[in-house]
């Protein structure tokens, strides 16, 4: 079995070649950034690529948006998400596509050597893995986005609708901007509001929160 790996960590792009070359199959290419994974993909036509979620620049959703793009141009291309957090708007377009081949795994929950194999294996070979966790975050019936958040999310964004900068809720929260940062970005992503401005999707953001 031919594999590329998708992931913008070098140690985990290492460990990850390592375990499938133990299991006798062939690492044909790595890629640390959407891009290279599309042009990799082109350029090897692997059985399968394994591919974070989170990839440069923004560290969002650039993996698997691109596994989505990469679907929709080559259906017969088989992809394996294995992340630390369940992108649920592209996973859900991800896995209805209706061609197969496509995985779900969390890296946290992985906690079977051979259980990771075989699920590899499976896809490769045209079928699905599922972690269980993905499957109850994309199928549970939510009455509003708002209820995805988790209770800092929620804060930051109850801050942002009293008008609060990102800078003014770092201060308030007694956190980095950074930390704030990258909440606003979790929010953006749960609420599904696309990458348009930033001010814009704030707005659209504080307007779902003032009608929950």
């Amino acid at each position: 079995m031919r594999v590329l790996i998708v992931e913008d960590s070098v140690l985990l792009r290492a460990g990850i070649g390592r375990l499938l070359e133990d299991e006798d199959m062939e690492v044909v290419g790595e890629a640390g950034d959407a891009e290279s994974f599309l042009a990799a993909w082109e350029t090897h036509r692997p059985d399968l690529s394994i591919v974070d979620v989170r990839m440069p620049p923004t560290h969002t959703d650039e993996g698997i948006r691109a596994s989505v793009e990469l679907r929709a141009k080559y259906p017969e291309a088989k992809i394996l998400v294995l992340s630390q957090y369940v992108e649920e708007r592209y996973a859900k377009e991800l896995l209805a596509d209706g061609h197969g081949g496509v995985g779900y795994l969390l890296k946290e929950r992985i906690a079977d050597v051979g259980e990771f194999v075989e699920a590899v294996a499976r896809v490769a070979d045209g079928g699905t893995a599922l972690d269980p966790e993905v499957v109850a975050q994309l199928f549970a019936r939510r009455r509003n986005p708002i209820d995805a958040l988790t209770p800092r999310e929620a804060e930051v964004l109850g801050l942002m609708a009293q008008g609060f900068t990102n800078a003014a809720i770092a201060e308030q929260l007694i956190v980095s901007s950074a930390t704030v940062e990258k909440h606003t970005s979790a929010i953006f992503q749960k609420l599904m509001l696309e990458q348009r401005s930033s001010d814009h999707r704030r707005v659209l953001a504080v307007l779902q929160w003032l009608d929950k």
